[in-house]
């Protein structure tokens, strides 16, 4: 089998910035698991393991271009402090609505004594990354997966779950787009 669209690839990674700098990893941990051909993963890495095989192992450099996209200093703004939640920290990131209603994450740039300067970059946009990935397995995605457009854990999907966890702090793997 080989990593197609509508197959569930398993891979082990470490994200590193120009410099080296590990920015995440899932060695240790869970692989992660992504839909290929649905846009999980960022495009630059997942054109790479287009057509691989269980086994194969890269370190690819993804510029920034394909994968969180160019800084965009239009996406930072000041928000009024009246539509923020109370106890924000600077660094930290938060969860509001687009116009269309689409979750959307927020780092905490500044606070200032009117509200908070945010920024909707992902933190990641405007650096060149450096993946070193393993793919640990591969199968047919089911119905279901492919009808929600994503791979789901073992348990299954969690949609309804994560829909209610909009506005906390957890975190989405940075591989994800």
């Amino acid at each position: 089998m080989k990593a197609t669209n509508g197959v569930v690839v398993s891979l082990q990674y470490t994200l590193t910035d120009s410099k080296g700098e590990v920015l995440e990893t899932s060695v240790g941990d869970e692989p992660l698991s992504y839909l290929h051909g649905e846009g999980e993963i960022v495009p630059g890495l997942e054109k790479v393991l287009d057509g691989q095989t269980v086994g194969f192992k890269t370190r690819i450099t993804v510029p920034a271009a394909e994968a969180y996209g160019e800084r965009d200093e239009e996406a930072v703004f000041e928000a009024p402090k009246d539509e923020l939640p109370e106890g924000l920290e600077e660094g930290e990131e938060i969860f509001g609505e687009d116009p269309d209603g689409e979750a959307v994450a927020f780092t905490v740039v500044k606070l200032t004594e009117t509200g908070a300067l945010l920024d909707m970059n992902h933190p990641f946009a405007g650096m060149d990354l450096t993946f070193d990935v393993e793919i640990l397995g591969l199968r047919e995605a089911t119905p279901e997966e492919i009808e929600h457009g994503h791979s789901h854990d073992p348990d299954g999907c969690d949609d309804l779950e994560d829909e209610d966890e909009v506005g906390d702090d957890s975190e989405d793997d940075s591989l994800k787009s």
